[in-house]
């Protein structure tokens, strides 16, 4: 794709609709809709690259409560031709078809590359990438089998959205205190993740969300890191105009 002059290609992630409460999040969410309200105009296309809920499952003909504000947006935004792409996280990654066929957003389930103006992206939520961490992509895989999902969509709406509200809230407790810090370049597995890419592929843009902490990291060969921090603590985005791209606090 070419980004039209004066139009830029947005990227975001990590909303975690839902938490603390019905009330913080609502807020967080009017935010939200006010950012997109800005950038609808100059936007040639957005990304939302995971988390947008904090939990998300959809059941055959049910889905879960709320989010009426920035789903309707998403729907106004595509339906005045400006396409969303949507990488499912690891706290969303439960899709069925809901945002394909009433919001016209295609969603995706591993990094996917795009180019624009000649500039390679690799562009994903970032969860189970790199070194270690083998008990979660372990689990990852488990959530993500047909038949576990299956299983799972046969727990009542109430009893299975309580339950895994529960452990979504003690997994997002139990990584919250290395969110806030850089690890050190040798510890930061989304570092080490595309390095490791670089030595086979290069890329000038790695965009990943997950991470929760905003952060720029210049890669070997004139390539870059981004991760896009949240919308919890940060609000920070990225932007690409289609010759720089940039990493802004909302």
């Amino acid at each position: 794709m070419q980004v039209p002059p004066g139009k830029k290609v947005y990227f975001l992630s990590d909303f975690h609709l839902g938490v603390p409460d019905h009330a913080s999040s609502l807020v967080r969410e009017k935010k939200i809709v006010s950012f997109l309200n800005q950038i609808k105009d100059d936007a040639a296309m957005i990304f939302v690259v995971g988390d947008l809920f904090d939990f998300w499952f959809e059941y055959r003909t049910v889905i879960p409560k709320g989010y009426v504000r920035v789903l309707g947006k998403l729907a106004e935004i595509t339906d005045q031709g400006i396409p969303i792409h949507f990488f499912v996280g690891n706290h969303d990654m439960w899709m069925s078809g809901y945002f394909e066929k009433e919001l016209n957003i295609p969603v995706f389930y591993e990094p996917a590359i795009y180019h624009f103006n000649e500039k390679k992206f690799m562009i994903g939520h970032g969860d189970g990438l790199g070194p270690g961490d083998y008990g979660y992509k372990l689990l990852k895989r488990f959530f993500r089998n047909p038949i576990c999902n299956f299983l799972f969509g046969l727990i009542p709406p109430y009893f299975g959205m309580s339950l895994a509200t529960f452990f979504s809230k003690r997994s997002r407790a139990a990584n919250s205190e290395k969110d806030e810090h850089f690890m050190g370049e040798d510890r930061e597995w989304l570092i080490s993740y595309c390095k490791t890419v670089l030595s086979k592929e290069h890329f000038d843009f790695f965009l990943f969300g997950h991470r929760h902490l905003p952060i720029e990291f210049n890669l070997p060969n004139n390539s870059k890191y981004i991760n896009l921090g949240d919308w919890i603590h940060y609000y920070t985005y990225a932007e690409f105009d289609g010759s720089q791209i940039r990493l802004i606090h909302y």
